[in-house]
């Protein structure tokens, strides 16, 4: 249980100043201002498990100490700050420790593009390099797909609330329905069906982009076998594969990369969030090879790389993927995870609760968005920082850190199953008296 809550006059400031656009400050109520490992504390001195973690930016968890160590180590040798496309030492450490840790391993040859430092930009690269190559210029994208806010990714975004506020039309998009979006139909066969028919009304696609796992969509994850079908039809049909892995990668899902256990190779890849896995802005998008037809300079951008982000990442990859221990850590809380969901749905037969997700993104989809924000906002009263997210905010989904001890990740979970009884509970109690 936390103490009080900090007192409206500690956020004048933020009322006053602010826009209204801030969002999870208005779900999280305080001023935080220490945090550390799956922690995080208030001004008041109240300590939160976070069971948000950046929405899925910190999987290394809150100020880690040795990815800490490393970049004050370098900040005080005046280490460059700022060097625009520069070579940098920083910049050949994180490069060669992708290759070495991360691509030669998985048997992956990509070049690595410095975008703009947020996924948006590494997702408007990708399907600006697709469109060039290919020189078409639709894309496919699926339904409940969440690729950013910037009009290029806005408009592969599926999300109403979104895409209303672009103020232009968006274009370039044909939607099609996602793994299980509808019950008993062959969504593969629907956009083969539609691909092959010359009077569909599709124009060629120059791409499709798709997240293995649709975390702000409502932590849907595509299966396996369907993932592996998409790649063959984005083969069949001259397409290229954008695989958006901006909240599901970095180990997230279990793997380094969602799309793995797929077997699939994408064609293009985007990262961001945890790459530097420190929480700094940081965004890349990678591709084969024989698609770096970019001219020097033709996707410019002033924060290209961020050195002290270089430091950060390489660092993780050398520390926690050098081997499968992590990765193996990681699996093994995510199935803790998933047998806590279960026994929350067991506990309520007849709420209509759903289990979403894979790995360590999962979450519980409950029958509306109003229970789920109050199973939320109970938790937080608790002490757990957790969000929801779907069309209607009707999941509750957990991204805590994928550094959790057990006993944190099962005490945060005690504290939504009570939250999960004390709604769900109220929620009975109301529909009985009525």
């Amino acid at each position: 249980m936390t103490k009080s809550q900090n007192n409206t006059d500690e956020t004048t400031i933020f009322d006053d100043v602010e826009s209204n656009v801030q969002s999870y400050a208005r779900s999280f109520p305080v001023v935080f201002e220490k945090a550390q490992g799956a922690h995080i504390y208030d001004r008041e001195g109240n300590k939160y498990i976070d069971f948000l973690a950046g929405a899925g930016s910190l999987n290394y968890g809150h100020n880690h100490p040795v990815l800490k160590k490393a970049l004050i180590q370098y900040i005080e040798s005046d280490g460059i700050t700022h060097g625009l496309d520069f070579h940098s030492a920083a910049k050949e450490k994180f490069l060669q420790n992708f290759k070495d840790i991360i691509l030669e391993p998985r048997g992956l040859d990509y070049r690595v593009q410095f975008t703009g430092p947020t996924g948006a930009n590494a997702v408007e690269a990708a399907l600006k390099l697709a469109r060039m190559v290919k020189n078409r210029t639709n894309v496919i994208a699926f339904t409940n797909g969440f690729h950013g806010v910037t009009p290029g990714a806005l408009a592969a975004t599926g999300n109403s609330h979104h895409r209303g506020a672009a103020g232009i039309s968006l274009e370039g998009i044909t939607r099609m329905p996602f793994d299980d979006y509808m019950d008993d139909m062959d969504t593969l066969g629907y956009m083969d069906q539609m691909l092959s028919d010359n009077s569909s009304g599709i124009d060629h696609p120059a791409a499709v982009i798709v997240e293995c796992i649709q975390g702000e969509g409502g932590l849907n994850a595509a299966r396996l076998e369907w993932l592996k079908g998409l790649e063959e039809l984005c083969h069949k049909y001259d397409m290229l594969l954008i695989v958006d892995d901006i909240q599901a990668g970095c180990g997230r899902s279990g793997t380094f990369f969602s799309f793995e256990p797929a077997g699939i190779t994408p064609d293009i890849v985007t990262l961001s969030k945890s790459i530097s896995g420190y929480g700094l802005p940081f965004a890349i998008t990678i591709f084969k090879p024989e698609l770096d037809q970019w001219e020097p300079g033709e996707h410019n951008g002033t924060f290209r790389g961020n050195n002290h982000a270089f430091i950060t990442a390489a660092t993780a990859l050398e520390y926690f993927w050098s081997d499968d221990k992590f990765a193996k850590s990681v699996q093994a809380k995510g199935e803790m995870m998933r047998e806590r969901i279960e026994t929350i749905i067991g506990q309520h037969p007849h709420a209509n609760l759903k289990s979403k997700g894979r790995g360590m993104m999962r979450g519980i989809e409950c029958e509306s968005g109003e229970i789920a924000d109050k199973i939320t906002s109970a938790a937080f009263k608790k002490g757990v920082i957790i969000e929801t997210s779907g069309p209607e905010g009707q999941v509750v989904k957990c991204l805590c850190s994928l550094t959790i001890t057990e006993q944190e990740l099962m005490d945060g979970w005690n504290v939504v199953e009570q939250s999960f009884a004390e709604i769900l509970g109220n929620q009975a109690a109301l529909k009985k008296a009525a």
